[in-house]
Parts: C-alpha cells; structure tokens; sequence
C-alpha cells in the first residue's frame, strides 16, 4: 500500500500560487517532439515519456490527428532563439514579452499548456536552457524529471523543496519517488476527472494511492 502522502501533501501538489486548487491530466494521447537534442539524447528523453505515461496508464502515439505533435520539448542556450522557431509564436502568445521576462529573470525552464473543452491538457510546451546547472544535470535525470513534470498540471511550487525523483542507494539508478508515482498512476485512474479545481479532489486522490502497491519506478 501506497501511504506516503498525506491528503494535505497532495493538496500542495497542486495549489497555484494564489492559493487556488488546479489539476488537469491529459485528455488525449501523448505525442512528442523534441527539438534542438542530439538523436541520443532524443532516444532518452522519449524513453523517459514512455515510462511514465506507462506507469499512469495512458497512451503514447506517434501523431496526434489534430495537433500532429503535442508535447513540444525545446532545448536551447538562450532565450532569444525561440523568436527564431517558426510558428511558435502562434502556438505560445505575447512570444516576445514571454522572452524578455524568462531571460531577464535568467530563467532556466518555462512550460505552457493547452486545455480543451473539458479541461485536459490539450498540449504543453516545455523550454529548457542548457545553460549552466541545467546544463550539467545527467541526461536520463533531465528527462524524467520533465516528463514528470508535463504529464500532470502540477502546482508552481509542487517540487521547489524536493525533487520528484531520488537516487538508489549505492550510487544505483535515478527512480521516480514511490509516492510521486502513486499519485500519477492514481490521478489517471478512470473513474476520477480529467481535470478539477477544488480541493475535495486531493481527497479523491488520496484515496486511489491507498489501493496502489508501493513500487519504485527506475529509468
């Protein structure tokens, strides 16, 4: 049995800054694509996709029939090359004053999503500086931190005190944390919601990690 997590640790998970309960999960099949990476590093990071839409139990597809792709991961040494990307500034409004904030603030990764009609995520967008730390972080740590971190609206502050992954002891392998994983697996369960704004569905949450098997997750 999962019981790591306390209803109040979910809450957390998914409270924006202003207070308000926000989670969303896709409503659709996953299908990405990832720009400016070398072919192993493309291998890795789809590797990494795979597995945790996996282990929630959803699907992964190689075209989306309307979207084509629509998990979009972009790595890059500055800001200002995404006003270069044709087209994105179509996907992602006010590109430009988006760029001129993220690099004033020196930022080192920025996500957007895209929800349809129901609240599911419709599309994300994730952009990664590879510059200095982010730039030495291991490949396979990097990529399944960012496919954690897209296959649910998390709360802003959700992993700012603890990673969402954790190392085996003995130097072993990077794993998704038991209890992170449980409220993936959990949270796309098919009889809760695709998305939700109040925070009686922590408890909904909470309730489906209690029936999950303690598992660890290794990439």
């Amino acid at each position: 049995m999962t019981a790591l997590m306390t209803p109040e640790d979910i809450t957390r998970l998914f409270t924006r800054e202003d207070g308000s309960y926000v989670f969303a999960r896709w409503g659709r099949p996953i299908a990405p694509i990832v720009f400016g990476v070398q072919d192993e590093t493309l291998a890795t990071l789809k590797g990494a996709v795979e597995a945790v839409v996996t282990l929630a139990g959803h699907q992964m597809v190689e075209t989306d029939p309307e979207l084509g792709a629509n998990l979009m991961f972009f790595f890059f040494r500055d800001w200002e090359e995404l006003l270069d990307v044709p087209d994105l500034d179509r996907m992602i409004p006010e590109l430009p004053t988006l760029v001129r904030r993220l690099s004033g603030e020196g930022a080192s990764q920025y996500r957007a999503f895209r929800f349809d009609d129901g609240g599911g995520i419709q599309a994300a967008f994730v952009f990664l500086r590879m510059q200095g730390e982010m730039a030495r972080i291991p490949a396979e740590t990097l990529a399944l931190t960012q496919a954690v971190q897209a296959v649910l609206l998390w709360g802003n502050h959700a992993f700012s005190d603890a990673s969402p992954l954790a190392v085996l002891p003995g130097g072993g392998n990077t794993i998704l944390r038991p209890e992170i994983a449980g409220v993936i697996a959990a949270a796309y369960d098919r009889v809760m919601p695709v998305a939700a704004d109040n925070a009686s569905h922590a408890l909904r949450l909470y309730a489906r990690l209690q029936a999950l098997p303690t598992e660890e997750h290794a990439v």
